[in-house]
């Protein structure tokens, strides 16, 4: 008895089509990208938002750069419709609802911000592809601007929205920071959300730990610059910290997923809180199952900066290695784990990216 091998299956023609046009999307937006991050470093959206229709040499030189090279960018955002281009007159716009959007006066909603984290992320490209192959990790250190764009990135997604939204979460805390309280901010980076709020609250006393020196010398200095004697800055491993009932509110922005030992790092967030105290943790907004996660309007974006940055960062240092989309799930079972009570997880209206946690000691 013979058996034969069934050949495969055409795949269905028009599919092929769709996805291909999908595919060529995909190509075109990842340049966009591109483009969009280079408008916001070398400041030609701000540029092109301050000028009426304009040539590329008029652009060039209110900018300060070189014609030939803003030319060819405003031929790739002319394309991609991001400025407009009247061919007959070659000159260039940027239209006021774009600007609202790509410019620095458009903080927080400046989305260029966001778009530098593509080429942060493809400069660790070759070691990522690397640890496909062995396991590990790549190390904060091997990611050049990654405390320079997180910084803007936390201008946009904390400080912005900080007084009016974040802090208004947990009843009465805006009060007891104006009379006083001892305030812990974990992996403060370059400390902007705690600079902030020393200013505002001059009364209340402010801790930010960051495991990297790189981060905090650059707070330290501007904490000097801003004559603010209420504010210190050291760089300190959360897992290791031994601060004991030291402090009425520990915050912790956007840095638990990333943590070698996220587990250690909560329940030493816990034990540096008083009796009472509060955690307050900004969180990425996705569930632990991946199939709650598909329709995630950042699902891609979310899992990409996963494996290129937050997994692989805890991995090299032979961490848990959570990574970006660890999930609602899993952080208020590790919140638990951890010894805190009375959990609770908030949204802000214009905020897609964050949950927000409030945790009691």
């Amino acid at each position: 008895m013979t058996t034969t091998t069934p050949l495969p299956s055409r795949p269905d023609a028009s599919r092929v089509e769709d996805f291909g046009q999908h595919l060529l999307d995909v190509l075109n937006h990842g340049a966009v990208a591109l483009g969009l991050s280079v408008g916001h470093r070398t400041g030609l959206f701000d540029t092109l938002a301050g000028l009426s229709p304009s040539t590329s040499a008029e652009i060039a030189d209110a900018a300060g750069l070189d014609e030939r090279y803003v030319r060819e960018w405003l031929g790739a955002m002319a394309t991609a419709r991001i400025v407009e281009y009247d061919g007959t007159t070659g000159r260039y716009v940027l239209p006021a609802p774009h600007a609202a959007l790509l410019t620095r006066s458009a903080t927080p909603d400046n989305m260029a911000v966001t778009a530098q984290w593509f080429a942060v992320l493809a400069g660790v490209e070759d070691r990522i592809v690397e640890c496909f192959h062995r396991g590990g990790g790549v190390p904060y250190e091997e990611f050049g601007r990654f405390h320079e764009v997180m910084a803007e990135e936390s201008g946009q997604t904390v400080v912005a929205a900080l007084f009016d939204h974040i802090l208004p979460l947990a009843p009465g805390l805006i009060q007891r920071l104006r009379e006083g309280i001892d305030v812990l901010d974990v992996g403060c980076g370059r400390g902007r959300a705690l600079l902030a709020m020393a200013s505002e609250y001059p009364n209340s006393r402010f801790r930010g730990y960051d495991l990297s020196e790189e981060a905090v010398g650059p707070a330290r200095r501007e904490a000097a610059e801003m004559g603010l004697r209420n504010v210190f800055f050291a760089a300190v491993d959360a897992a290791l910290m031994s601060d004991a009932e030291r402090f009425d509110l520990v915050t912790a922005f956007d840095i638990v997923h990333d943590q070698a030992r996220p587990d250690q790092v909560l329940a030493n967030l816990r034990g540096a809180l008083r009796p009472g105290g509060l955690l307050l943790m900004q969180d990425i907004s996705t569930h632990t199952p991946l199939e709650s996660n598909l329709d995630h309007p950042l699902g891609p974006f979310l899992y990409t900066i996963s494996y290129t940055h937050c997994m692989t960062v805890s991995l090299a240092r032979n961490g848990a290695g959570l990574g970006t989309c660890w999930g609602r799930e899993l952080a208020e079972s590790m919140l638990a784990d951890a010894g805190f009570v009375d959990v609770e997880v908030h949204t802000l209206e214009h905020d897609i990216q964050n949950f927000f946690y409030l945790a009691r000691r």
